[in-house]
């Protein structure tokens, strides 16, 4: 029988769970769009382990598993058979969405809705086994022990205050200073910047980013209506030329960025620029959200903008989702205190309390010397991991933007003027997704762009599969 596909995995790295999660899915597509009818024959379990490359006992897993689901069924002494009566015919089962729009949502919706066996070098966190999972562990076993009302009872509007106080003994090291009744403990960053939308837009106001930017600041400010205006981003930050003639044309509401690495670039932003950034802000009276999310994975801190600026204009936000959990979601804003005073209102409003146990576990790592030693190994392991990233790149002809200071992203140009939304669909086709660079863009001005995260890149199979959608694309 010549129905079934004949191409064999994308690499000879594959576990055994995913060479046989290959086959069954082959079959699977083969049967639904009909090339296999109801009461056709399947190949032997030799010529079966020939056509796709596999062992033998993978081949009869995959058989086996088929049958169990009731795809197909073993006749004693004479094979495997499509069973009688297919599943209806649904277009959406057979794979990854390659339809959808290559938007702000495209990179994360496929990265989370991605089977368990694809690879995620577009992702914007790290690997499960790279975070402090044991730490975690024994945090919670301690709050179990402990009988804390954070396991039944709502938190406190602003907070658990012991970890508000960390987080200004924390901030204070790139030095930002601030009370801890100047720090709110929100769910998560998203939600940090979501209220502080809320509380400072309306619809159709204008609000500068960086092109290109994190794709999610896109999103939400969509959500909120605004009128976005991008700015061009260096290697030292923000085109301050066109920083100015924005601020002038456009008198926005807020400018949105990063600080310690730029998302998607990898950057680090100068002593220089920072200051006539200030300047300019404060000249217009322009508060900025500075989000600093990827604090942590700093060796020596960048400038920060809430530091120049004494949390006047500057509203601070972050998150441990990036170095500790993405599981347990927290994250919080640094402001000026009337400011925090209507955002604790604001969030009354729409989440009614903070999320008090997942306060008091993220506390508990940080306060044990865990998460220090933590973040000592990771620093390490990603220099590794950006090291080697940026040479299977470059054999590949892809090259970087800058060299990063560290971080998790390289941003990189395709060669040959490659379209990156293109080579994106052909590689989620093989289940790896990529990054392309206008989803990062305002201006959709980085086409042949994409983003890499090397914390993610380590299977060869990325590689493998982007060499094969470079060549088709």
């Amino acid at each position: 029988m010549n129905a079934l596909p004949v191409e064999a995995p994308a690499a000879a790295e594959a576990t055994n769970a995913g060479r046989t999660a290959h086959v069954i899915a082959a079959i699977r597509a083969r049967i639904a769009t009909r090339s296999l009818g109801p009461g056709a024959k399947l190949p032997s379990i030799r010529k079966g382990a020939d056509l796709f490359d596999v062992s033998p006992s993978t081949m009869v897993e995959a058989y086996e598993r088929l049958a169990a689901d009731g795809v197909i069924e073993a006749r004693p002494g004479s094979g495997f058979y499509v069973l009688s009566s297919p599943a209806p015919l649904v277009l959406a089962d057979l794979g990854p969405r390659l339809d959808r729009a290559v938007d702000p949502f495209w990179v994360t919706r496929q990265s989370l809705e991605a089977p368990a066996e694809s690879l995620k070098p577009g992702c914007g966190w790290m690997p499960p086994d790279w975070m402090p999972e044991q730490d975690l562990r024994r945090a919670l076993r301690s709050l179990a022990r402990t009988g804390a009302t954070s396991l039944t009872d709502y938190g406190t509007p602003l907070g658990l205050l012991p970890l508000r106080q960390h987080l200004t003994r924390r901030m204070a090291e790139t030095g930002i200073e601030a009370s801890p009744s100047q720090v709110l403990l929100v769910e998560s960053g998203t939600q940090a910047i979501d209220l502080v939308c809320r509380f400072l837009l309306e619809p159709g106001d204008c609000v500068l980013v960086d092109d290109p930017c994190y794709f999610n600041f896109l999103a939400l400010l969509r959500a909120h209506r605004a009128k976005i205006v991008g700015i061009p981003f260096t290697p030292s930050g923000p085109d301050l030329d066109a920083f100015a003639e924005a601020v002038a044309t456009h008198r926005p509401r807020l400018y949105v960025t990063n600080s310690a690495f730029h998302n998607p670039t990898g950057a680090t932003l100068s002593a220089a620029t920072a200051h006539r950034l200030m300047k300019i802000a404060e000249a217009a009276d322009l508060t900025i959200v500075e989000d600093d999310i990827f604090c942590d994975f700093e060796q020596q801190p960048a400038p920060r903008l809430a530091a120049l600026d004494g949390l006047q204009r500057v509203i601070h936000v972050g998150s441990f989702s990036k170095t500790l959990s993405a599981a347990t979601r927290i994250g919080y804003i640094a402001a000026r205190p009337d400011w925090i005073d209507g955002l604790t209102d604001l969030k009354i409003a729409s989440s009614f309390a903070g999320p008090a146990l997942a306060a008091e576990l993220v506390l508990s790592v940080l306060k044990d010397g865990s998460y220090r030693r933590h973040l000592q190994a990771m620093r390490s392991r990603l220099a590794a991991a950006m090291g080697e990233t940026r040479r299977r790149l470059a054999r590949l002809g892809i090259a970087p933007f800058i060299e990063p200071r560290g971080g998790l992203f390289l941003w990189c140009t395709l060669p040959d003027g490659h379209d990156a939304t293109d080579v994106a669909r052909l590689a989620l086709a093989d289940g790896v997704v990529l990054a392309p660079g206008n989803v990062f863009s305002v201006s959709q001005n980085a086409p042949s762009m994409m983003r890499f995260n090397a914390a993610q890149c380590a299977d060869p199979r990325v590689f493998t599969v982007l060499e094969r959608a470079l060549c088709r694309a």
